[in-house]
């Protein structure tokens, strides 16, 4: 099997209007999604689109109503001219923990016949239940990949939506690291990464996760509220979002 167990850190570090930090170890799942039914089968404490103590399910991304996510993935390469024929599809998510996942940034690593990566998807989530992929071919075989582009979703409720995103990932290996820099009139007002060490997918490490963060996706969506209020106390102000959408996508240069 390919798919892998990453632990680290997730870290924000906020450069404007005032300085903010926060720091919290989490555990990620990449998931080979071809794999997905030899481990709901092979993983104890792991299910397949429904209940266990951790588990993926298929509605939690894509099109958000438990439909395949590698048609999905599928219909978007074909969609942008990208070859579908024979990929491999590896997901980058947090796992539900006892049925509960929030995941503020998930991201699609698609690969060709050759192992070779083509193209990411980082499909962005807010708390108000709404969702935006950004799209980019990838040229080349390289071990660090780089992304711009214009903020198009509104995610923080105490930052304008005209920002620009630098994304930085590695190709995900024995670690994983991406990173976000997130600019406002060209001055960086925000610093986002998660990094990890990987471990094989079985049923010894996935508990071994478990139990150094045993409701770890709670905390996700505590910490989102937390981190909030601390931002408002401080009087940093609170961005309305003008636009509601469920699921947009847009491909990127």
């Amino acid at each position: 099997m390919t798919s892998s167990i990453y632990n680290g850190t997730v870290i924000h570090k906020r450069f404007k209007p005032k300085e903010h930090f926060f720091k919290y170890s989490v555990f990620s799942f990449l998931i080979d999604l071809a794999e997905l039914n030899h481990l709901n089968k092979k993983i104890k404490f792991f299910s397949y689109n429904k209940f266990n103590l951790l588990s993926f399910y298929e509605k939690d991304h894509g099109n958000r109503d438990g439909s395949s996510l590698i048609t999905w993935v599928k219909k978007n390469l074909d969609d942008n001219n990208i070859n579908s024929e024979d990929v491999n599809i590896k997901l980058l998510c947090y796992p539900r923990i006892l049925g509960y996942v929030f995941n503020p940034l998930s991201i699609f690593y698609i690969y060709d016949i050759y192992g070779k990566l083509i193209c990411i998807l980082y499909e962005v989530k807010n708390t108000f239940g709404e969702q935006h992929t950004y799209i980019f071919k990838v040229e080349g075989d390289k071990n660090l990949y780089q992304h711009n582009c214009s903020k198009k979703f509104h995610v923080s409720p105490f930052i304008e939506m005209n920002c620009k995103y630098f994304f930085r990932l590695l190709k995900p290996g024995e670690k994983i690291s991406v990173i976000i820099d997130q600019y406002q009139a060209d001055e960086k007002i925000l610093y986002a990464s998660q990094d990890g060490k990987r471990v094989d997918f079985n049923s010894k490490e996935l508990i071994k996760s478990y139990i150094k963060h045993p409701l770890m996706t709670f905390k996700i969506i505590s910490a989102i509220h937390f981190e909030a209020f601390k931002l408002w106390i401080k009087g940093i102000k609170y961005v309305r979002r003008k636009l509601k959408i469920k699921n947009n996508i847009t491909i990127e240069n």
